[in-house]
């Protein structure tokens, strides 16, 4: 007997499963994404496999965090606006508290030996954790050696010369455009994958099933579009208007939007961009204290992106933007979060209709190829920068390789990447291990 389609849920319904979600998604975006398969096609059937492969190859083309994204798109397909904010704010909202939670502790306990033990087995992890994600993106995307070759030039031109993130961006999507344009071989050279596509599994009827026709609120109108993207614009325009007052928090808000908008790849791809901004720019906060921010953000729930509420933390109280440190950690947290998420809301609310009217398979244009491959470049030069700043602790920019060499911390690393490329051991889980042993090292140190 075929099962009957689920009963919809209610927004209460709705409401309690993103609650859960926005506290139990560990693991970095594939951790989120499959989470979500398995409770909202598996079990749940709110949508079908087709459908929710089709919403995850739109967010996988768009910047921003693709997990939280298509979080909002399959909650505003059954509950429209109501339902994208709710899931979208549920989604990174645990991890919000958490994080002000812990870098107000940090400011606070950070020079506790206890602590910096912990920190110390977690940084070499942390090391791992990035040249693993360098790796997992350039197996999937680096297929030719033009691609190769736009990597390695992304990777000299930051690393060696200092180019700025979004100009690096840019150039690789002049080079994937006048690639695909070229036609023959070349443009060969940039087609991608089929994306994730079908798999076929069927798990019963579900309550948007594949055929499905989109709600009224998801039906495609240029009006539509004009009036989202117009409101979003204000939505924006007036948050910033209300910092005016407040130069740091501006510059915050500014900096941060430009961030949402060039997080293409995911979050690995944006740090360095944040790095170059918050650190070598804007002085928020410093290199190691990025790097506690970004081991922190791996074993706590949410998005790896929730890395900017961190920062927005620190360059807050070091910046002092209101009266007392926890007031103005919390406005600098609020602030970076505010501006880094709001155009995950836009992407969706605007572009979801188009998707919903085309309903094909999307796949990556040429300059989205070579921006991935670029992006490869940037990530191996974080892990580089971490790396110095672990082995070689005492090292600066007039002597880089000064002071002593940490055996132990590159044998941790070395652990640490074994365990997450051959054994697949959960991110969460090495870096809780290698936090144990700098702890334990800190009582014979």
């Amino acid at each position: 007997m075929t099962p009957s389609a689920p009963t919809a849920p209610t927004l209460l319904e709705a409401f309690r499963y993103w609650l859960k979600l926005g506290f139990i998604s560990f693991g970095g975006p594939a951790g989120q994404i499959s989470m979500m398969h398995q409770e909202l096609v598996e079990r749940r059937r709110w949508i079908s496999e087709h459908r929710y492969l089709h919403a995850l190859n739109y967010c996988m083309l768009l910047p921003g965090p693709e997990a939280i994204q298509l979080a909002i798109y399959i909650s505003w397909l059954m509950h429209g606006v109501k339902g994208a904010v709710m899931a979208g704010v549920l989604f990174f909202l645990p991890a919000f508290v958490l994080l002000s939670l812990l870098a107000g502790i940090y400011l606070n306990f950070g020079d506790v030996s206890a602590v910096q033990g912990i920190f110390y087995g977690i940084k070499p992890a942390v090391v791992a954790v990035v040249l693993f994600a360098a790796w997992r993106i350039g197996s999937r995307s680096i297929r030719n050696s033009v691609l190769f070759a736009i990597a390695a030039g992304a990777f000299v031109g930051i690393f060696f010369f200092r180019i700025d993130f979004p100009w690096i961006v840019l150039a690789a999507a002049i080079l994937g455009a006048i690639g695909g344009a070229a036609g023959g071989k070349l443009a060969d050279k940039f087609k991608a994958g089929g994306g994730h596509g079908a798999s076929g599994k069927g798990y019963g009827p579900a309550i948007i099933d594949d055929d499905t026709p989109p709600p009224p609120h998801a039906r495609f109108s240029w009006v539509r579009l004009a009036v989202t993207v117009l409101v979003f614009v204000v939505i924006w325009a007036a948050s910033l208007a209300a910092l005016s007052g407040m130069p740091d928090l501006y510059h915050m808000g500014e900096f941060f939007t430009k961030a949402a908008f060039l997080t293409i790849g995911g979050a690995y791809a944006v740090l360095p961009y944040v790095y170059q901004g918050a650190v070598e720019h804007s002085s928020w906060l410093t290199g190691p204290q990025m790097m506690d921010g970004l081991a922190l953000g791996e074993t706590t729930p949410g998005p790896l992106i929730m890395i900017v509420t961190w920062v927005g933390y620190l360059g807050g109280v070091s910046k002092a933007v209101a009266a007392g440190p926890v007031m103005a950690g919390i406005a600098g947290a609020a602030v970076a979060t505010f501006f880094t998420f709001l155009p995950s809301f836009l992407f969706i609310l605007a572009g979801g209709p188009l998707v919903e009217a085309t309903r094909g398979e999307l796949k990556f244009t040429a300059p989205l190829t070579a921006i991935t491959a670029a992006v490869v470049g940037v990530i191996i030069n974080l892990a580089a920068f971490f790396a110095w700043h672990t082995f070689w602790p005492k090292g600066s920019d007039a002597d880089p390789f000064g002071g002593p060499f940490e055996f132990i911390s590159l044998l941790i690393a070395a652990a640490s990447f074994v365990a997450l490329w051959k054994y697949k051991i959960d991110i969460m889980k090495v870096i809780g291990v290698c936090a144990a042993f700098g702890l334990l090292l800190s009582f014979f140190r």
